[in-house]
């Protein structure tokens, strides 16, 4: 009997999905990406050697995984297109292994020049979004006048809906940011242009889901971002567009709720978030460095520095609830060797300061380390008291960037 399972980031993002899902997928047939656009990336490290995705799920690497990119996720065809490109150069058969859903909403240049625009408006009350369109398509989903990947097989069809689009559009930069319009024949062009290359990839991903379950196969869900970022469920208005939680796995591919059977929430050892918005643990002092500078904590997209603090179990056990996370991945546990004291957040106070725990820290390396006996008493006590605050099992503990430097205890595919 498969297994579905969905991995999600249980904080604000960045928390190494990416690497997580690319270890998982060794046991898997298919990798699904549910949510998000290319606003935000994941990182892969195989054999010393970088890889940056945004819309292409994570098993792409993987020889025998399938990678869907679901309904729910809006796609930028330039974009999809330059990292198809980009891995198609290195060796990876991209094209023979990525699917896309026809259902997909498009993110068209227009899309960003209306989000910079906004942002740049917004003066101090600016949300801090990536720029790249991803807030703007999905309002357009959500108005019903989005173009999507199966319109684009219908050039007249298109060429009709895009008009329309480009109209409000044009009228928004115009009218009401100054800027100037975007030309109807050049995006038309490029569109048709990509459409070519993408057709054949599209396909009814929820059909192809569903046969692999009645099959018996192990397939993987992703998402991009975290909890806290979640448009119903996050700190509102500072949130990313979409649904970030694990219950936007099956609507994001087009499947039922009874087709997921376990939730691997994936944590910092401590925390980090990018762009505005409310972080109670967050740190300016020598230790908030240390996790900067010893995380190279940076947007993987956009190179921006996160904001870094202590890890917040206020924040995590609200995320185990929105998400039924069953189990947890705590990542970048190296990071902390060298701090002492190490601390964790156990409750806000009255004014919403947080109420910390201090244990102390470690001196020994715990990168690389890959069973739990081999890691430093105190870390192993910090795992405990982490795992103890949040009410849900540590089951893998990631120490480095490559795949095999993670610790499983528990293996969410048996």
């Amino acid at each position: 009997m498969g297994r579905f399972v969905v991995v999600v980031g249980a904080q604000w993002g960045d928390e190494g999905k990416g690497k997580v899902v690319d270890l998982l997928t060794e046991r898997v047939s298919a990798v699904a990406r549910f949510q998000g656009g290319h606003n935000a990336g994941h990182t892969l490290v195989i054999g010393g050697e970088r890889t940056v995705l945004s819309l292409v799920p994570s098993g792409v690497l993987r020889e025998g995984v399938r990678c869907y990119i679901g309904n729910g996720v809006v796609v930028a065809p330039e974009a999809l297109l330059a990292e198809a490109d980009m891995l198609a150069a290195r060796g990876v058969p991209v094209f023979d292994r990525l699917r896309l859903s026809a259902l997909c909403p498009l993110v068209l240049p227009s899309h960003a020049l209306i989000d910079r625009a906004r942002e740049r408006a917004s003066g101090d009350r600016k949300i801090g979004t990536t720029g790249r369109g991803v807030g703007p398509a999905y309002e357009d989903k959500v108005a019903r006048r989005a173009v999507r990947v199966g319109d684009l097989a219908e050039p007249k069809r298109f060429a009709e809906r895009l008009a329309e689009l480009l109209d409000h559009h044009n009228f928004l930069l115009e009218r009401r940011y100054g800027e100037k319009p975007v030309d109807l024949g050049a995006t038309l062009a490029a569109c048709l242009a990509q459409g070519e290359r993408i057709r054949p990839i599209v396909c009814d991903v929820a059909g192809e889901l569903s046969a692999l379950r009645a099959a018996g196969a192990n397939v993987l869900f992703e998402g991009a971002q975290g909890t806290m970022l979640d448009v119903d469920h996050g700190t509102f208005p500072f949130v990313t567009s979409s649904n970030t939680v694990a219950g936007y796995a099956p609507v994001g591919t087009g499947l039922g709720p009874r087709d997921i059977d376990d939730v691997l929430g994936i944590v910092k050892a401590y925390t980090t978030r990018v762009g505005a918005g409310p972080f109670p643990t967050e740190l300016d002092d020598e230790a908030g460095r240390h996790l900067s500078r010893v995380g190279q904590e940076f947007g993987a997209v956009t190179g921006r520095p996160r904001r870094t603090g202590w890890f917040d179990a206020v924040a995590l056990r609200r995320s185990i609830v929105n998400n039924g996370i069953t189990g947890l991945c705590v990542t970048k546990l190296d990071v902390l060797d060298g701090l002492d004291p190490v601390k964790l957040c156990v409750a806000y106070g009255e004014n919403g300061a947080p109420r910390y725990e201090a244990m102390p820290g470690w001196r020994s390396r715990t990168e690389g380390v890959k069973s739990l006996g081999e890691l430093p008493g105190a870390a192993r006590a910090y795992l405990e008291r982490l795992e103890s605050a949040c009410g849900v099992p540590v089951t893998m503990v990631s120490t480095g960037a490559e795949r095999d430097e993670t610790i499983v205890s528990r293996h969410p595919f048996g």
